[in-house]
């Protein structure tokens, strides 16, 4: 059974950081993707980011680029979002997602919700102005 749970949300002012933790457990596939969704209050999710297991390629939305770094601790099986320089626009609740890799097509679906098999129950992260 897939599991993944997320940690490190919380309450920062604009222009701090926040770094976020997703811990997995039971994957059997040879190369699977873990990222981060989220989503405002009465807006629709958002793909941030996501990381490929096996070689490590990252994706990021452009509303993250350069601000957000996504990394993975193989040994310890976490997934880590470190978010800097946070703007009220990045408040919401932040899911942890994973997907087996199942081909190419991943690099240009990587955003949309429909594409992960598998979600954490979520994390809140506040950003006051």
């Amino acid at each position: 059974e897939v599991r993944l749970v997320e940690s490190g949300g919380g309450l920062v002012q604009a222009g701090g950081s926040l770094r976020l933790s997703c811990a997995t457990s039971g994957f059997t596939a040879d190369d699977f993707a873990v990222g981060w969704f989220r989503q405002a209050p009465g807006k629709e999710y958002e793909g941030v980011s996501c990381i490929r297991r096996r070689d490590g390629r990252s994706y990021y939305s452009d509303s993250v680029k350069g601000r957000f770094a996504i990394s993975s601790d193989n040994a310890k099986s976490t997934v880590y979002l470190q978010m800097n320089n946070l703007k009220p626009e990045d408040a919401g609740v932040y899911y942890c997602v994973a997907v087996p890799i199942r081909g190419p097509a991943f690099d240009t679906m990587w955003m949309h919700e429909a594409t992960y098999d598998f979600w954490g129950q979520g994390t809140q992260v506040a950003v006051s102005s």
